[in-house]
């Protein structure tokens, strides 16, 4: 627990630190203030053109700078020779691991956090609240990216050789995590019989957390609607007052199995030298 902490405390030092961790940030309070002005232009509440076009631009920016500065964390460690130093010492490799995600999360929510709290205040500053549910919500969505997709990060990191073996394969899984899944969606489901449609959508949600993530906010904001007849089931489950909590357990069950790959793969580097 100690070599966790400070592992985590020493993350967070040199996250805030990183260059890209401010220039992250200042792209993050300029994308907030500009849901700020579509605020003020238009009333927003529960989900519209207007809110799924918010969420759209929140799914581009949040799921990058995450694998980014994730993988970046790990490749470095071996770049410059600190994780081959570290384990000289009597340090476990899942307290490595685990103080990584814990301070590289506290960095990211942070950002989030300040964006946030930057368009609330000056929101409330010029009398154009948001909705606090649809405000929640949105924080909601930003945090479960960060989380969900910092384990994707840590799994490039330690897969990587270098800061450019891992920025190809993290803009690689961005583009088709975000940008191609709904092409691959179709293309794939389009060639399977009816019977197989609905497990394998399933199964393929529960893959992308970003598709994850979004579904439970659209349904949340009141667009369960627009998923189709394939998604009923999810709008039935995510609508119930424990919907909430089991998505919770589905998201913390996503992490700590992806913590244990990562675990899996550094303690294989380890004992091979």
């Amino acid at each position: 627990m100690i070599d966790m902490m400070q592992v985590a405390r020493r993350e967070i030092k040199m996250g805030f630190r990183n260059p890209w961790a401010y220039s992250f940030l200042i792209l993050f309070c300029t994308f907030s203030l500009s849901l700020l002005i579509i605020n003020s232009q238009n009333i927003v509440e529960g989900y519209s053109g207007i809110t799924g076009s918010m969420l759209s631009l929140i799914l581009y920016l949040l799921p990058l700078m995450t694998l980014f500065l994730g993988s970046f964390s790990l490749t470095s460690e071996k770049e410059e020779g600190s994780w081959q130093l570290l384990s000289t010492y009597p340090m476990g490799t899942m307290s490595f691991i685990v103080g990584k995600y814990v301070g590289l999360s506290i960095v990211l929510l942070t950002i989030v956090a300040f964006g946030y709290g930057l368009m609330g205040f000056l929101s409330g500053f010029l009398g154009t609240s948001f909705d606090s549910t649809t405000y929640f919500l949105f924080l909601v969505f930003s945090c479960g990216l960060v989380m969900l997709f910092l384990t994707v990060a840590l799994f490039i990191g330690s897969l990587s050789k270098n800061r450019w073996q891992a920025l190809t394969i993290s803009v690689s899984i961005w583009f088709f995590a975000i940008i191609g899944w709904p092409t691959i969606l179709i293309s794939v489901l389009g060639l399977l019989p009816y019977l197989w449609i609905k497990p394998l959508l399933v199964a393929l949600t529960f893959i992308n957390p970003a598709e994850l993530v979004r579904l439970f906010v659209v349904i949340k904001l009141g667009g369960g609607s627009i998923l189709g007849p394939e998604y009923f089931q999810w709008v039935e489950w995510i609508q119930k007052p424990s919907g909430s909590l089991l998505f919770a357990a589905v998201c913390l069950f996503w992490i700590v199995g992806s913590i244990i790959i990562v675990y899996w793969i550094w303690e294989r580097g380890r004992s091979r030298g």
